[in-house]
């Protein structure tokens, strides 16, 4: 498997899911519950192809101790906590923007990679991953024009580091996890994994909004007509995701996926009629010259 095409499929199908959650966070849903009906509605789907492709090759759910549990669960919460901040985002910056503020995440999942699994980038990577951070400040522009420190303190822009520092930890940990997996097969690792992370995620935050949100659960089912979509692309974005995380690098993994970026574009002009400035092209010129440089010499 190659995992570049993995990771741009990976983006193209959170594309997708980040429109539609885009979409519920707009009145239908508060933004815990348009994270909830992401996993809530990926969860049955996982579950059963983890079962039936398990089944069908005979490896059986294999090597799932106490370690995998540790990064998986890790992960999710994470994953969690990473997917409220940007959808909470959503409110403050256009969807193309918003998008990219959380792409910090490459620069950060590089140090937590090193940290946590001893994963190294090589000089040429990080480069481009740096490139590519230059673009997220180009564009991390206050509202109402504010210059200077600005751009970087205020919510629109800690919003979104901080969703990068929770997709850093998520992306590693589920790497982690696939790895954890007793199995030479990086499909049969990746669904395991995801089909674990996910229905944890799904029990542990319908619990959260039961006692929190009162209502917002029949919200979510309510609103199962468009969050089902949610849930099947959120689905093959994740198993993307995973399996391309057990053949690479996840900071590599994530830096090709900030072709999501220019996908996003397309997103906010067709769909959401929302205007991109010149200041934002030539952020997302940087990051598609770091996905360039990172693709070709990486």
């Amino acid at each position: 498997m190659n995992w570049i095409a993995l990771s741009i499929a990976a983006a193209a199908f959170q594309t997708l899911r980040f429109m539609l959650q885009k979409h519920l966070s707009m009145g239908t849903l508060s933004a815990g519950g348009a994270t909830l009906a992401r996993f809530f509605y990926s969860a049955p789907f996982v579950v059963t192809l983890a079962v039936v492709y398990a089944t069908a090759s005979g490896a059986g759910w294999t090597g799932l101790g106490p370690r995998f549990w540790a990064y998986a669960l890790t992960g999710g919460l994470t994953q969690i906590l990473a997917t409220w901040c940007v959808v909470a985002l959503f409110a403050h910056r256009n969807f193309a923007v918003g998008i990219t503020f959380k792409k910090t995440e490459v620069v950060q999942t590089a140090m937590v990679g090193l940290v946590l699994l001893g994963d190294r980038v090589s000089a040429i990577g990080m480069g481009a991953i740096v490139l590519g951070l230059v673009g997220v400040l180009v564009l991390s522009e206050a509202p109402g024009g504010k210059g200077g420190w600005a751009r970087l303190f205020n919510r629109a822009a800690g919003l979104g580091l901080l969703s990068g520092a929770f997709f850093a930890v998520s992306a590693v940990t589920y790497r982690g996890a696939t790895l954890e997996v007793a199995s030479d097969d990086p499909f049969l690792r990746a669904v395991i994994a995801l089909a674990a992370v996910t229905l944890s995620q799904t029990i542990g935050l319908s619990a959260w909004l039961a006692w929190r949100e009162k209502g917002e659960l029949r919200r979510v089912i309510a609103a199962r007509r468009t969050a089902v979509w949610m849930g099947l692309t959120g689905m093959a974005g994740s198993l993307c995701w995973f399996t391309a995380f057990t053949l690479q690098n996840a900071a590599y993994v994530f830096a090709v996926g900030q072709i999501e970026v220019i996908f996003s574009i397309f997103a906010s002009v067709l769909f959401f009629g929302e205007t991109i400035t010149r200041r934002e092209y030539a952020g997302i010129g940087f990051l598609t010259a770091s996905i360039l440089v990172l693709v070709l010499f990486g």
